[in-house]
């Protein structure tokens, strides 16, 4: 006898018979039975998941002389006919070589006469979505009222292809792609009747690569069966097809989890050198890193994975959290995609695997996030005394009132550390941080109590009630205390001046930060960085700066900035609290001091 393909052999035969289509089969089941049999059908899903066949078998069912019947006898001549595709009444028509409208113009002739030894005479057509406009147009009219022994039987794999005027016509059945745990038990029953050893690897294997078609398994099937020499496993598999196993992507990939990129590079080579095509070692990579992912998630079904979840690396599964095996994921699809327009694929592939080899260096958003949140208070904190020094005190011998900056010598904007008090409590008169209320407030701008920074003509300044516009002179010591501002301390000047430059040029007031060592020497106040590019950037503001100086002391003041080398310290003291802080949270570590 001809050898026969597992597909062909394995056609099922009844409702029974059909996998993964349990609604299909019960739906035409009932209706037969109740004699409710509808003048045309249309079957769409995709390939190989059982639309013919259960075409065929719907048509031995209303044809069997046991009939109509929901369990054909396959024995009467109209069954063995139909199963064999020699049955006069039962057409099957291929839509992709018979698409014109003089195809369908046959067919309405042939429907006026009546079946020759069936009941009913039925039309298959398979892939009808190749019908032309013209076509489908001129058999609307034949399936809607056709002769009452005439049944058509549309099938295909784009359904969004077909007319909707066709649509309404037919009784519509969606097929759906069959699970691979029954794709794998089909397999097995194959393997056992073609008397082949097979391990449950190999069938899970397959299974999974034929992506839910039934006929597609079943090519596979043989296909392996040809080469396995009575006995299917993984490892022949995966030799023969140059196939990348489990075994080797865990050597790989915890070369890249130990960050050795030279010898994972060279690992790499190795498999190629070997004959696997990259775009085939992308896919096992890709499967390899959605099951690790899985098995992070607590997922372990083994029709999932495609194997025992013992056979992958704990070394890897341990060392990448979840994010982190999602990165990796994501390279791997999008170099999937890269690789079509690429230069060099291979140049593409090296580049990932470099790149997976300081993953556990990779920080997402929200690790970020969770971090900033951590030291958020501690931010507070330190902001606090800023706070406290930009409230003014009570006056003590002169009255301050706002005047026009217009006025003051240049026209200079309002230093805020001399405007009003204001309360930055909140209702319990407890401070209130950021993002006490579900986010970060804009900062408190000086033109918000009535003065601005950044409209000059608008701004304004507070000085004495004696001090003349053109001829300002010296303030005394009462008149600075009463205006928020302790002369005595250039500290405290340097936060309320860090402080109010942060809201109109904050690259001024990061850099004023970093300074260091203010010193108040007659009418100059000098700093010192030991940063050279800071420097540069404070002496090219260094104007900006004095002028604001001397509208807080009331009298014209200089400002000097000094270049400092960095000494770096050999030893490292005991840290303040915060810097501790910042330290453990970031994960960083102290490489000096000044």
């Amino acid at each position: 006898m001809a050898y026969e393909v597992t597909a062909t052999r394995r056609r099922p035969q009844n409702f029974e018979s059909l996998v993964g289509q349990e609604f299909v089969a019960e739906t035409l089941k009932n209706s037969i039975q109740s004699g409710k049999i509808a003048h045309a059908y249309l079957f769409s899903g995709p390939r190989g998941c059982g639309k013919t066949s259960t075409a065929r078998i719907l048509a031995r069912a209303l044809n069997c002389e046991k009939g109509p019947t929901a369990s054909p006898c396959g024995q009467c001549p109209a069954c063995r006919e139909i199963a064999a595709g020699s049955s006069l009444d039962v057409i099957e028509i291929d839509g992709a070589s018979n698409t014109s409208v003089n195809d369908i113009r046959q067919i309405k002739d042939e429907v006026l006469f009546p079946p020759n030894s069936c009941r009913y005479k039925i039309y298959i057509i398979d892939e009808v979505h190749m019908l032309s406009t013209s076509a489908f147009n001129a058999l609307l009219k034949t399936i809607e009222e056709p002769p009452p022994y005439v049944i058509f039987i549309f099938a295909t794999t784009e359904l969004q292809k077909v007319p909707a005027t066709i649509k309404s016509r037919c009784q519509q059945f969606n097929f759906r792609l069959v699970p691979v745990e029954k794709v794998k038990e089909q397999l097995a029953a194959a393997a056992s009747e073609a008397g082949i050893k097979a391990d449950d690897e190999a069938l899970y294997w397959i299974a999974r690569e034929a992506t839910g078609s039934m006929r597609d398994s079943y090519t596979l099937f043989d296909q392996v069966a040809a080469f396995s020499d009575g006995e299917i496993t993984y490892e022949k598999i995966r030799d023969k097809l140059g196939l990348v196993g489990v075994d080797r992507l865990n050597e790989l990939f915890s070369l890249c989890v130990d960050s050795n990129s030279t010898d994972a590079l060279l690992k790499l080579d190795e498999y190629l050198q070997n004959g696997v095509s990259i775009e085939q070692l992308i896919s096992n990579c890709t499967d390899y890193l959605r099951s690790l992912l899985l098995i992070k998630s607590g997922v372990k079904k083994e029709s999932l994975l495609g194997q025992s979840a013992e056979r992958y690396s704990e070394k890897v599964i341990s060392a990448w959290n979840s994010v982190q095996m999602e990165r990796a994921l994501g390279i791997f699809l999008q170099l999937y995609r890269d690789i079509r327009y690429s230069l060099s694929p291979r140049y593409e592939f090296e580049l990932a695997v470099s790149r997976l080899c300081w993953l556990k260096d990779y920080v997402s958003a929200v690790e970020v996030k969770k971090a900033v949140d951590a030291v958020k208070p501690l931010l507070m904190r330190t902001a606090a005394p800023s706070a406290a020094v930009r409230k003014a005190e009570p006056a003590q011998s002169q009255t301050v009132r706002p005047v026009s900056a217009a006025k003051m010598p240049g026209g200079m904007p309002t230093f805020s550390a001399l405007d009003e008090e204001s309360d930055e409590s909140g209702p319990t008169g407890e401070s209130e941080g950021p993002f006490d209320i579900g986010g970060a407030e804009p900062p408190e701008t000086n033109s918000a109590r009535g003065s601005s920074w950044s409209n000059i003509s608008d701004s304004e300044a507070f000085v004495s009630d004696e001090a003349a516009p053109e001829d300002m002179p010296p303030v005394s010591e009462e008149t600075v205390h009463a205006s928020g501002i302790d002369a005595s301390s250039v500290e405290k000047l340097r936060e309320t001046l860090i402080s109010d430059l942060s809201v109109t040029d904050g690259m001024l007031a990061s850099n004023l930060m970093q300074t260091m060592d203010w010193k108040l020497e007659g009418d100059e106040v000098s700093a010192v960085t030991e940063n050279k590019f800071e420097h540069m950037q404070i002496m090219q503001s260094a104007a900006k700066i004095a002028d604001c100086i001397s509208q807080a002391y009331g009298r014209r003041i200089s400002f000097k900035i000094l270049y400092r080398e960095k000494s770096v310290q050999n030893s490292v003291g005991k840290l303040p609290e915060e810097v501790e802080i910042l330290r453990d949270v970031f994960k960083g570590s102290i490489i000096g001091g000044a």
